[in-house]
């Protein structure tokens, strides 16, 4: 029963970061400064990452803690990866193009208009 629980919480921490949050999951953004785009799979409500992460971050760029932070199925050009993102730094993808990440599938299924939804087996 223990485990029940914890997937219980982490369910309601999920629904208020992302409540909180201006992406959602299942969102397609893109980066304002870098050349990626990914799709949303998770939300910290604020910074949730080692020091030694943040600290590597050049400072002119390096982004406020007090926001959203968002985990992506990122990819660029050249290849796929997982990217974690400050909300400040992420604007709407609205090409319509499909993703390519091979991660996607996993996670997300596509419905009719080509929107991300959560597969069923990872709601909780």
């Amino acid at each position: 029963m223990a485990g029940s629980g914890r997937e219980a919480y982490l369910t309601v921490m999920t629904q208020i970061s992302v409540r909180n949050a201006k992406f959602g999951l299942g969102a397609v953004v893109r980066h304002r400064i870098y050349p990626f785009r990914g799709v949303v799979f998770d939300v910290d409500p604020e910074f949730s990452n080692t020091e030694e992460w943040w600290l590597a971050i050049p400072e002119e760029v390096r982004p406020r803690k007090d926001q959203p932070f968002y985990h992506l199925l990122a990819e660029n050009a050249d290849s796929e990866y997982v990217a974690y993102v400050s909300e400040q730094n992420l604007v709407p993808d609205t090409s319509g193009e499909a993703l390519r990440h091979a991660g996607i599938s996993e996670v997300f299924e596509r419905d009719a208009d080509g929107a991300y939804r959560m597969r069923m087996s990872h709601t909780n």
